[in-house]
């Protein structure tokens, strides 16, 4: 294969057969330990795209894993997660089947038909997060998801009956949602790595609001303040949630309208050349935001101040 193909994988069972693992035992759930997979040749040349969710512990993965131009070292146990369609590439350094530890367990959207978490797996953020913004977790908080998977494998082992899928669900729902709550303490405890990130970030918004750029390109959108970052979209978001109470459309409104409060009461332009030196191509639009943030509109605010 030329390097950077991008091969897809569409069954549980073709990642058994790719990976030299044995034949699944359930077609749609399978939960593997991470030292049994072995990484086929070339490996480091090829893209990978799963048509299943995959949701993995791992260390000594002997390389790298690269989403775009994100990667990460995976020394350390740390969990991320990989919904269908990403794509993704591990570039191996070391041993490709050198002594790794973890697990892996992979589910088939076609495993979830017919349940609740078929719809609500898609409010969890972090599916759409790089690699480098994976998990990290405590020994107490590893031991809470191992503790559940562990729940998961002996389900899994079991004589599949009715119940069986129920099961399995209820502590899939489990482990995300611990998953969710880690995250969130994530974001607050590794607050010297958030606070770059937020530093940056009004470097980048500074730099917006300084020269011709919003008159110019118009408003930023979060996906391009979040490529600036080099972070995904959903977890800027999630960051200033819980640091700030705001979304990142919020955050970059907020900026908007301290920068407009100060045109309004600094100068003499008119509230139309204040909008579109903001980036707005009617100043309709810019009065009805302004209003919306600060019930007042952008006259009565100018007024306040004469």
């Amino acid at each position: 294969m030329a390097t950077n193909d991008v091969q897809r994988i569409k069954t549980i069972s073709e990642f058994h057969r790719q990976r030299g693992l044995g034949k699944p035992e359930h077609p749609l759930i399978s939960l593997i330990d991470y030292s049994e997979i072995k990484h086929p040749p070339g490996m480091s040349t090829i893209s990978w795209v799963l048509d299943f969710y995959s949701i993995s512990l791992k260390r000594n993965i002997g390389g790298k894993l690269r989403y775009g131009q994100q990667e990460y070292d995976f020394d350390e146990g740390i969990m991320f997660f990989i919904s269908p369609g990403q794509v993704f590439r591990v570039e191996v350094t070391n041993d490709p089947n050198g002594e790794r530890s973890g697990w892996m367990l992979l589910v088939h959207p076609d495993f979830l038909w017919n349940t609740p978490l078929a719809r609500t797996i898609k409010q969890y953020e972090y599916f759409d997060y790089t690699v480098n913004e994976a998990l990290f977790l405590s020994d107490r908080e590893e031991i809470t998801m191992g503790n559940i998977v562990q729940n998961i494998r002996q389900e899994y082992h079991s004589n599949i009956d009715k119940f069986s899928q129920t099961i399995i669900i209820a502590q899939l729902e489990s482990l995300l949602t611990y998953a969710d709550r880690f995250y969130q303490r994530q974001f607050i405890t590794r607050k010297i790595t958030n606070h770059k990130i937020l530093d940056k970030l009004e470097d980048i918004l500074n730099e917006y609001f300084a020269g011709d750029t919003l008159a110019n390109q118009g408003l930023p959108t979060v996906h391009d303040i979040a490529d600036k970052l080099n972070v995904s979209p959903g977890y800027l978001t999630g960051l200033l949630k819980v640091l700030t109470g705001q979304n990142t459309q919020q955050h970059i409104h907020g900026k908007l309208i301290d920068k407009a409060k100060e045109k309004l009461s600094t100068t003499d332009l008119s509230v139309s050349e204040i909008a579109y030196a903001l980036g707005f191509e009617h100043p309709q639009s810019f009065s009805k935001l302004f209003k919306t943030k600060t019930r007042l509109s952008p006259q009565e605010f100018r007024q306040s101040f004469q």
